[in-house]
């Protein structure tokens, strides 16, 4: 830390120094030297070591006004004194005094100019110590008065106090006062210049005041000694402007920058110019990386090629259809073969893994019997595989059961193979 506050305070020193060599008539302070002289009083405390109270010191300060009511000072003081380290810190005791500056940057915040007698202002600053041996920073914060003299000089009374900024420092207070004076410098005297003819031309355009609209700027006679216009307020003149009523750039002879997609993005902006997209692409679309025709921005499955009613995953009938071929009844009966199980199984796995669908399960009959015990036997199909499916996990009201009895057979009823094909239960997904 203290490299930067040794750094900060050489850099403002500087910088107020340089100011002072081009002094300008304003209501600030001009730069300013003062002398000074203070107490410092560090309150001993059973925390800290032998110490120094009340100890004098002499110094200077820097002056240069920032504004009507802001002053920046460097300030400087030197005195002798045995620091006063925490015991905490484990530092060698002082046994006599040594030699200790202080050197702070801080501000002058008043509360009026420096034309009125008396001016109370508040101090804020930062600066750096040492002793013989430790370098400690510290904030100086406190108040002060300004009293003026003549001929720039000020009067200051002042006390602050020293708030601690590094391990090794002890808060202490700084009691002074000091009397400052301008620094002048040698005017120079002013060159005397002769005074400028009258002019015929006054901004030589060739047109002749009596003329010229625009007298004290030069233009064409054509334009009544005024310059081209620029209409449009774009920097470009009308005469070089392809597009005089609209604003435009030079790179398009004063037109705008053209939007050929008509997305809102100009062209110098679009990586897609021909094919309208939105800003956040940078003018190009929404990608579509599986190139399925759902996009990435809806696509669940964005690396995988699907179906839109699937939110852009795959399309999960054919996997349906082949769990459904083996289910397959016999005459008048509803249990579920053992070898249809495995494929129930990873239906449930498939319903658990798409949980925005919904299953309808369709049972069917052949036409041996009734038409009413067909309807009541393709029913019961149905409701034989929602039970199984339902002890595996899937929720109940995900699925909706269809008879139809003989009425939507897949093979002829007149044989017995057709009619085992006919005994059946479908599925089929729902997106929502």
């Amino acid at each position: 830390m203290s490299k930067k506050v040794i750094g900060l305070t050489l850099i403002l020193f500087a910088s107020l120094l340089s100011n002072a060599q081009d002094q300008k008539v304003n209501k600030n302070k001009p730069a300013s030297i003062a002398l000074k002289a203070s107490i410092l009083n560090f309150k001993q405390t059973p925390l800290t070591e032998g110490l120094t109270v009340s100890t004098p010191a002499l110094g200077v300060q820097f002056f240069r006004g920032l504004a009507p009511k802001l002053d920046a000072v460097v300030n400087l003081d030197v005195s002798s004194l045995k620091y006063p380290y925490y015991v905490s810190l484990k530092q060698p005791k002082t046994t006599t005094n040594s030699m200790y500056a202080a050197i702070d940057t801080r501000v002058h915040i008043k509360l009026a100019t420096d034309d009125k007698a008396l001016v109370p202002y508040a101090i804020l600053g930062l600066g750096l110590a040492k002793d013989a041996t430790k370098f400690t920073g510290y904030a100086p914060m406190g108040l002060g008065l300004q009293f003026k003299a003549k001929q720039g000089s000020f009067f200051n009374v002042f006390a602050t106090h020293n708030a601690e900024a590094s391990k090794l420092t002890k808060m202490h207070q700084n009691y002074g006062v000091s009397y400052s004076f301008p620094l002048k410098l040698k005017e120079k005297k002013a060159i005397a210049l002769p005074e400028a003819p009258v002019q015929a031309d006054q901004d030589d355009d060739g047109v002749s005041n009596d003329k010229d609209d625009c007298p004290e700027r030069s233009g064409l006679l054509k334009y009544k000694g005024c310059p081209v216009p620029d209409e449009d307020g774009d920097g470009i003149n009308d005469e070089n402007d392809q597009c005089p009523n609209a604003e435009g750039t030079v790179k398009y002879r004063g037109c705008p920058v053209p939007d050929t997609d008509k997305d809102g993005i100009p062209d110098d902006q679009d990586k897609c110019p021909t094919v309208a997209g939105v800003a956040r692409y940078n003018g190009c679309g929404i990608p579509d990386s599986d190139k399925d025709g759902v996009n990435d921005e809806v696509d669940q499955c964005p690396n995988v090629p699907g179906i839109a009613g699937n939110n852009g995953c795959e399309d999960l009938q054919p996997k349906l259809n082949a769990i459904a071929a083996a289910l397959k009844f016999e005459t008048g009966k509803v249990n579920i073969a053992p070898k249809s199980l495995q494929g129930l199984d990873t239906l449930v796995q498939i319903m658990t893994q798409y949980p925005n669908t919904s299953l309808t399960i369709i049972g069917h009959t052949d036409n041996t019997g009734t038409q009413k015990i067909n309807d009541r036997l393709s029913l019961l199909r149905a409701k034989k595989v929602q039970t199984y499916l339902v002890k595996k996990g899937l929720a109940i009201n995900r699925t909706t059961l269809v008879g139809l009895a003989d009425t939507q057979p897949i093979a002829s009823n007149a044989t017995k193979e057709g009619r085992a094909q006919n005994r059946r239960a479908d599925l089929t997904i729902k997106y929502e």
